[in-house]
């Protein structure tokens, strides 16, 4: 069914996009709402077994949502320069690409996780309690920061992240 959009009739797109914090022990995720401006957390996933396992695993945590994107935090030095954990996270985005079959992006996630936490310690979670949700919390503020960089539908070239 059509839909009115800033004046113009489109088809309804119900596709998500989905953020991804990926870490040496877990990776976290978060999905948008279908106007693609708000990010959700939506679970911790395990990152152990290596990548196309941790991508199968993404990927059942997604349900029978329809992804569009995937959004895949590149955690850069705070000089800017990528590292060994950068090489990592695209690594995996490559494998989550060929698990859902989507167009991967990869996002700057520096400082999201201590973002994460502290918001986290302010509501007053701590220790286990904190650590069961910082991941995904991560995922939806680094997801997040996408969504607005690119309100509109103004989605970048990804070739030029």
């Amino acid at each position: 069914m059509p839909t009115l959009r800033r004046g113009r009739w489109r088809a309804a797109d119900v596709s998500r996009i989905v953020g991804i914090d990926p870490g040496q022990a877990r990776i976290g995720v978060a999905i948008s709402d279908e106007e693609r401006s708000i990010a959700f957390p939506r679970e911790t996933v395990p990152a152990r077994g290596g990548t196309t396992e941790a991508a199968r695993r993404v990927r059942e945590a997604l349900g029978e949502d329809e992804i569009s994107l995937a959004v895949v935090g590149l955690p850069l030095r705070l000089d800017g320069s990528e590292g060994e954990a950068a090489r990592r996270a695209r690594a995996f985005g490559e494998a989550l690409g060929r698990a859902l079959e989507v167009e991967v992006v990869y996002w700057d996630e520096r400082l999201t996780t201590v973002a994460a936490e502290r918001s986290l310690r302010e509501m007053g979670r701590r220790g286990a309690k904190q650590r069961e949700v910082v991941d995904q919390s991560a995922a939806t503020i680094l997801l997040q920061g996408y969504l607005d960089a690119n309100k509109g539908g103004k989605w970048p070239d990804p070739d030029s992240l």
